[in-house]
């Protein structure tokens, strides 16, 4: 027998699904998460634990937790858990991705359609026995502009519902494919700025990472429409709290409409909900009957299947390979992974349609559609959230209009194996193309037309140049006068011929100052300069406790 804890309140279907199982043997204790200390010793006993926003799995709780396997969180977002010790104990942990996008996306429009036309205090004023029709004088929605922060699967549902509503929909996300957006009727931006000065209300529907924090923020309030209304049924924290107060105050937001705030459960005076143009609520959007149905149902099968038949359903960070295959493959992981992660950095934010990879040589014997998903987790983990992993990154694409593609040699060239990915964007074409030298060492051997060799690993500077006397020495020369140590460089010439443009990729020891990067921008060879932050030499993956 298994024994699972569910220590949340969960929908009686999902319930019922644990306690009829007959290999499963239910211990259900919805309010033990408000007790650290007994959820712990609950745990010690339990071999799979379903949970909801309440239960926090943090790395305090999770360590030491050897006989815990599953963690099945009954909604979408995994930022109550501490994926990382998750990983290191052994623990998979997985979430239930779909059930809760319709409830969310009407739980915005209802919210959207409430701020507008005044529906809580008209009908609070009705209770007080008022009847003030003139004061509660709405907007309609028809002809209105929303700008929509975040194109995954919940705010491309709020979109299509705006279309149905006669609305100007247009949407910021840095991947999503110009096709997709097409399709779905969107005029896409790749630039908040230029979206948000031209919407009557903007909602988020980003993850919470360290880039959408306060996406939202003075700044971008002052420079949209007088009036503008703000909506965020997504995560607190993604809209300034106090910057909204601030432009409520000033009267240049028109009003908010809130279902998630920085802290949960504000108090009854909390200043937000003062606002007689703010229509606050304790987080909804996925509590209808459907939503909360459908997680359990969805929870619960996915603990029972994968402790009594092995089977792994969306997981966000467990890698589908036995161990041993793992180890042999982990050097050619690392390697995509890295790659993706500099072709997103090298990218600067144009729309990414797709990408082609090509392996060549012994990497053809290792399990490539694994090394493209771990690609395609470094080309999207810096622009969406800590979330997407080897096992999920191939959905995220798709969900956002972008082809990854591979192709396979074994025919060796230069190299014994060589992994080539091309990223596609709005603009252009971006090639990187690496090696692995033994188990542990990663190179960098091609940068667009430049063969190089480059470590992949630490703090990377990019510069376009003209290769002539006395470039390299002024290089070193700034960096020496602004305290930075260039552990390694890489120079990579057109046609391996002097005279002609070149690239070098500089390793550094540490962050190179504006004042420094400034000063090599302005040499007058020097055509072009990027930094890109890459993981340590042989820092473990995200995904993987290796």
């Amino acid at each position: 027998m298994f024994r699972v804890l569910v220590s949340d309140n969960l929908s009686p279907i999902g319930l019922k699904l644990l306690e009829e199982h007959p290999e499963i043997e239910l211990d259900y204790q919805p309010e033990i998460h408000q007790d650290v200390e007994a959820l712990k010793a609950a745990l010690q006993n339990a071999d799979g634990v379903v949970i909801r926003s309440g239960t926090k799995l943090t790395e305090d709780v999770l360590t030491g937790q050897e006989r815990l396997k599953v963690i099945a969180r009954a909604g979408v977002g995994v930022d109550n858990i501490d994926l990382q010790a998750a990983t290191r104990q052994g623990i998979i942990v997985s979430n239930t991705p779909d059930g809760n996008t319709l409830s969310t996306a009407e739980q915005t429009i209802a919210m959207m359609m409430g701020l507008c036309r005044n529906t809580g205090p008209a009908s609070q004023s009705m209770r007080e026995g008022r009847w003030d029709r003139k004061l509660y004088t709405g907007t309609q929605l028809a002809g209105k502009t929303i700008g929509v922060v975040g194109l995954g699967r919940i705010g491309l549902a709020v979109a299509k519902r705006c279309n149905g509503l006669e609305m100007n929909v247009l949407g910021y996300d840095p991947f999503l494919s110009e096709e997709r957006a097409d399709q779905q009727n969107i005029e896409l931006y790749r630039d908040i700025d230029e979206l948000l000065v031209k919407c009557d209300i903007v909602t988020v529907h980003t993850p919470l990472t360290d880039e959408t924090r306060g996406i939202i923020n003075a700044e971008r309030l002052a420079k949209m429409k007088k009036g503008v209304r703000l909506i965020n049924c997504a995560r607190g924290g993604i809209i300034d709290e106090q910057a909204l107060i601030e432009g409520l105050e000033s009267g240049h937001v028109g009003g908010a409409a809130l279902d998630v705030y920085v802290t949960e459960k504000p108090g009854a005076n909390d200043k937000l909900a003062s606002f007689p143009n703010v229509l606050c609520t304790p987080h909804l959007g996925a509590s209808t009957d459907e939503a909360q149905e459908q997680v359990a149902v969805e929870a619960a099968d996915i603990v029972c299947n994968f402790l009594t038949k092995n089977e792994v359903r969306s997981a966000v960070n467990m890698v589908p390979i036995s161990g041993k295959e793992l180890e042999g493959t982990r050097a050619y992981l690392d390697l995509a992974y890295r790659l993706g992660l500099l072709l997103a950095q090298t990218s600067h934010g144009e729309g990414i349609q797709g990408a082609r990879l090509q392996y060549r040589g012994d990497v053809c014997s290792k399990p490539m559609n694994l090394i493209t998903s771990a690609f395609t987790s470094g080309l999207l983990s810096a622009a969406l959230n800590d979330s997407v992993s080897i096992v999920n990154s191939d959905m995220t694409a798709k969900d956002r209009g972008i082809e990854i593609t591979q192709t396979s040699t074994t025919e060796t060239g230069a190299f014994a194996t060589m992994i080539s990915a091309t990223l596609i964007t709005d603009k252009r074409e971006i090639t990187a193309a690496g090696t692995t030298f033994g188990n542990n060492f990663l190179r960098l051997v091609k940068l667009n037309e430049y063969q190089l060799d480059a470590y992949l690993d630490g703090l990377l500077l990019i510069y376009r140049h003209r290769d002539v006397p006395g470039l390299i020495g002024a290089i070193g020369t700034t960096f020496g006068k602004h305290k930075v140590n260039i552990s390694h460089m890489a120079l990579g010439r057109e046609k391996n011929e002097p005279g002609g443009d070149a690239i070098a990729v500089l390793n550094l020891d540490n962050e190179p100052t504006e004042a420094a990067i400034k000063e090599v921008i302005d040499h007058p060879d020097v055509h072009g300069v990027e930094l890109v932050n890459l993981p340590p030499a042989n820092a473990s993956l995200p995904w993987l406790g290796l």
